[in-house]
């Protein structure tokens, strides 16, 4: 039977793609017509290359949240639809580690595998590909307690926790509802930057890092009616991300007390301003990092420029901006910023990426 919806979504799809990327009527009729029959034999379609790389760039131009779209059209799109077997997949991850991170000068990229069917799926357990261990312990958290409830999924499932504040977690990949399986990753692949200052050299002696490549993993890309469920993409970071969320939120390592006490400010009165500057020097501090060791960052007033120059294109080309106004705002001197003064429509358009529920609750 013909899923009338799954043909609608897909016809939207297959219009908008041609059209924009210059297609004939008789292209685009032929092409439906070949979606249609595909439909009523299998249920299902499949994206031509083409399609698949379109779809994959354009969900990230309408990505609600996101602030650095100017670069969509940049997007590596690896297909890697053929793999089906944990061992595949893993090496599949592995390739695309070292190609995004290419030492430093990171280069936007996804890796989509096949798409969800009713006996088919394909699960990355891990939020990010790298991502930091989180214990619980009695009386606090060692490392990230964002991480805390999939470091003890991985303890479950064999690793050996290392009790650092730093370690980086293995991958977990479930393919059906096979018993996932857990794979460490070879160090090599993990480009990590020490944070210091360019200022304060006690620093150095806080010991941090924070690690190249925010590489995203649990959410799915949605084309024309198909869902990726493992599609894995990555950009590189706006120094806000690290410095005033990742370090900085009280929930995740919550480093301004100690940055502030360091820097002789008093950590017990607002009046003294004592987060905001030390939420600063913080930030001063990943920028500095990362440009120094030829790591890709960008700061959050150069990003907001991006991001005005990529609305002026999209105004250009007849396209709305859509956007999430509270995500788009940089967690730091936000009213200097134009997205600060601007109202926008948080319509979802798609493609897109969405997040879905984790597979291990």
């Amino acid at each position: 039977m013909l899923n009338k919806e799954l043909l609608k979504e897909a016809t939207e799809f297959i219009y908008s793609c041609y059209k924009e990327q210059n297609k004939t009527a008789r292209e685009i009729e032929n092409r439906l017509n070949e979606i249609t029959q595909q439909l009523q034999s299998h249920g299902f379609y499949e994206h031509t290359t083409e399609e698949l790389e379109y779809g994959a760039k354009v969900a990230w131009r309408n990505s609600n949240r996101c602030i650095g779209r100017l670069f969509w059209n940049h997007l590596t799109v690896i297909d890697k639809r053929h793999l089906h077997t944990e061992e595949e997949i893993r090496d599949a991850l592995f390739a695309h580690m070292e190609y995004a991170t290419n030492e430093g000068r990171i280069r936007p990229t996804i890796t989509i595998f096949p798409q969800s069917l009713p006996n088919k799926k394909i699960r990355i357990w891990n939020h990010q590909l790298i991502r930091y261990a989180g214990y619980k312990t009695e009386h606090s958290v060692i490392g990230d307690p964002g991480s805390v409830d999939f470091t003890e999924i991985c303890m479950n499932l064999g690793w050996e926790p290392k009790y650092g504040k730093f370690d980086v977690l293995p991958l977990v990949i479930q393919v059906n509802d096979h018993t996932p399986h857990l794979f460490e990753i070879p160090e090599h692949l993990i480009l990590e930057v020490p944070i210091r200052h360019p200022q304060f050299e006690w620093f150095e002696d806080l010991q941090l890092k924070w690690y190249a490549v925010p590489m995203i993993s649990e959410m799915s890309l949605e084309i024309g009616g198909i869902t990726y469920t493992a599609a894995p993409f990555n950009g590189w970071y706006m120094g806000t991300e690290i410095g005033a969320r990742n370090l900085a939120d009280e929930f995740r390592y919550n480093l301004l007390p100690q940055i502030g006490s360091l820097m002789g400010l008093d950590i017990k009165s607002n009046i003294s301003l004592w987060k905001d500057r030390a939420l600063l020097e913080l930030n001063t501090a990943v920028l500095h990092s990362y440009k120094e060791d030829g790591v890709s960052i960008v700061d959050h007033h150069t990003a907001a420029q991006q991001f005005k120059l990529f609305e002026e294109k999209e105004m250009e080309n007849g396209r709305d901006v859509t956007g999430d106004w509270a995500w788009l705002i940089p967690p730091i001197a936000p009213a200097a910023t134009h997205i600060f003064h601007n109202h926008y429509d948080n319509e979802i358009v798609k493609p897109n990426y969405f997040y879905q529920p984790k597979p291990y609750e």
